[in-house]
C-alpha cells in the first residue's frame, strides 16, 4: 500500500481572503511543544521525542541538511542542560564553583551540526592554565564534572562513545596549555594514530563555559598543522582507509569488510559520507580555513583559488546534501519500525532512479577524494 503524503502546512499559508494564517505553519510542531520546551522535561523525555520533530520537520518538506540541523540544535540544548544539571548537583554536594574557566567542545558530526538520529557522545573539555600544583584539586573537578554530564547524557538516549572520546577521560580532558602541547606532539610526524587523533579535534564548536578558550585552540590549530608537512601527508594517506561504495566498475559496493546487515545494504556514513567529510576537512586544514561545517567548507573553497571550482563545489554540496536525505530516510524508516538508526541504508528501497542519483553522488566523491589525496 503506498501512503500519499499529508498536504504541506505551506499549502494553507492563506485564508480564503488573503490573511496571513500562521497557525497553519505553527500546527504541526505544536503537539510538541510542551514536551520539548517545558522546564519540568526530563532530558530523556526531550530526547525521545527527537523522532516526533524531524517527522514535524519533515512535514514541512525541509530538506536534511536543515532538519540535522535543528537535531544538532537540540541535541546542544540536551547538553548544556547536562552540564548544568551537573553544576548544580556539584554544588549541593559542597564542590563549588568551577575552580578556572573551562570550555566544553561537541565533536565530530554534533560539532558541524550534521547529526541525524543516531549519534552518539564525541565531547572534549579545555580547562583554562593553571599552577600545576593545583592539579589534583582543578582536574579532579572537572573529571567529576565531565563523568555527571555524560552519564546524564547517556541516561537520556546519547550513548557513551565507544571509542573513549569524551571528557570523562584525560586525553580529552587538557588544559589550553596542554591541548597546544599535545597538537605539537600529534602534528610532529606521521603516525597513523596522531593523525586519527587530530582528525577527531579538527571538528569542534563550544557547547558551555567560556568559548574563548575555544578560539585559542582554533588559532593554535591553523598555525601548527598547516606547517607539518609529514602530518599532512599522512592525513591525505588516511583518506584511503575510508574507501567510497563503488566498485572500480563504478557501481555501487559496500566494502567486504564491513558487516552489513543485508546483501543490498551500504554504510552510507562510513562509505559516502565520511569520506567526503574527511577529504574537504583536509583542504581546510591546508588552506587554513575556520569553518567547521562540511556545506560552509564547500562554500568557502569555492572562494579559494585554485581549490575548488564553483561548479565542483555545487556538485558536491547536492552530493552531501542528498546523502544526508538518503541516510536520514532511512533512519526514519529503521526508527519506526522499532530498529537502530544507523549508517546504513538499504539500497532496495531506492527507486531506480534513486539508485542511479546515489551512484553518481558516490563516483563523484570518489573522484574528488582520489583529486585531493593526489594533490
Amino acid at each position: 500500500m503506498r501512503v500519499v503524503h499529508q498536504a504541506s502546512p505551506w499549502r494553507s499559508l492563506f485564508t480564503d481572503d488573503g490573511t496571513l494564517k500562521l497557525s497553519a505553519l505553527t500546527a504541526p510542531l505544536s503537539h510538541l511543544s510542551t514536551h520539548l520546551s517545558s522546564p519540568l522535561t526530563s532530558l530523556a523525555d526531550a530526547h525521545a521525542w527527537q523522532l516526533s520533530l524531524a517527522e514535524s520537520l519533515v512535514h514541512y518538506d525541509l530538506p536534511a541538511w536543515r532538519i540535522s540541523e535543528v537535531i544538532s540544535d537540540h541535541n546542544a540544548m540536551l547538553y548544556r542542560q547536562a552540564i548544568s544539571l551537573s553544576l548544580d548537583e556539584m554544588r549541593a554536594q559542597g564542590w563549588g564553583e568551577p575552580p578556572v574557566d573551562y570550555c566544553v567542545l561537541l565533536l565530530g558530526s554534533a560539532a558541524r551540526y550534521e547529526s541525524l538520529l543516531g549519534p552518539d557522545q564525541d565531547n572534549a573539555l579545555i580547562i583554562d592554565d593553571y599552577p600545576d600544583h593545583r592539579h589534583v584539586e582543578i582536574d579532579g573537578y572537572f573529571q567529576a564534572l565531565g563523568e555527571r554530564f555524560t552519564n546524564r547524557l547517556d541516561e537520556a538516549g546519547i550513548p557513551l562513545c565507544r571509542g573513549h572520546v569524551m571528557a570523562r577521560w584525560p586525553m580529552w580532558r587538557k588544559r589550553l596549555s596542554e591541548w597546544r602541547a599535545q597538537l605539537s606532539i600529534w602534528s610532529a610526524d606521521r603516525r597513523v594514530k596522531r593523525v586519527q587523533q587530530t582528525n577527531i579535534l579538527l571538528d569542534f564548536s563550544p557547547v558551555a563555559g567560556n568559548p574563548a578558550l575555544a578560539e585559542q585552540l582554533a588559532e593554535s590549530i591553523a598555525a601548527t598543522l598547516p606547517k607539518a608537512s609529514l602530518f599532512m601527508h599522512e592525513m591525505a594517506a588516511l583518506l584511503d582507509e575510508l574507501p567510497v561504495a563503488v566498485d572500480r566498475f563504478g557501481r555501487i559496493a559496500s566494502s567486504p569488510g564491513l558487516a552489513a546487515p543485508h546483501e543490498q545494504a551500504v554504510n552510507l556514513k562510513q562509505q559516502g559520507l565520511m569520506p567526503l567529510i574527511s577529504a574537504v576537512r583536509l583542504l581546510c586544514v591546508r588552506h587554513q580555513r575556520h569553518e567547521i561545517g562540511t556545506r560552509e567548507r564547500l562554500v568557502a573553497l569555492s572562494h579559494a583559488a585554485e581549490v575548488l571550482t564553483a561548479s565542483q563545489s555545487d556538485m558536491l554540496l547536492a552530493a552531501f546534501e542528498r546523502l544526508q536525505q538518503r541516510l536520514l530516510d532511512q533512519q526514519r524508516y529503521n526508527k519506526a519500525g522499532g530498529h537502530v538508526a544507523d549508517g546504513w541504508i538499504d539500497v532496495h528501497r531506492l527507486r531506480e532512479d534513486e539508485q542511479l542519483l546515489l551512484k553518481f553522488d558516490l563516483q563523484q566523491i570518489k573522484a574528488f577524494v582520489k583529486q585531493v589525496r593526489a594533490a
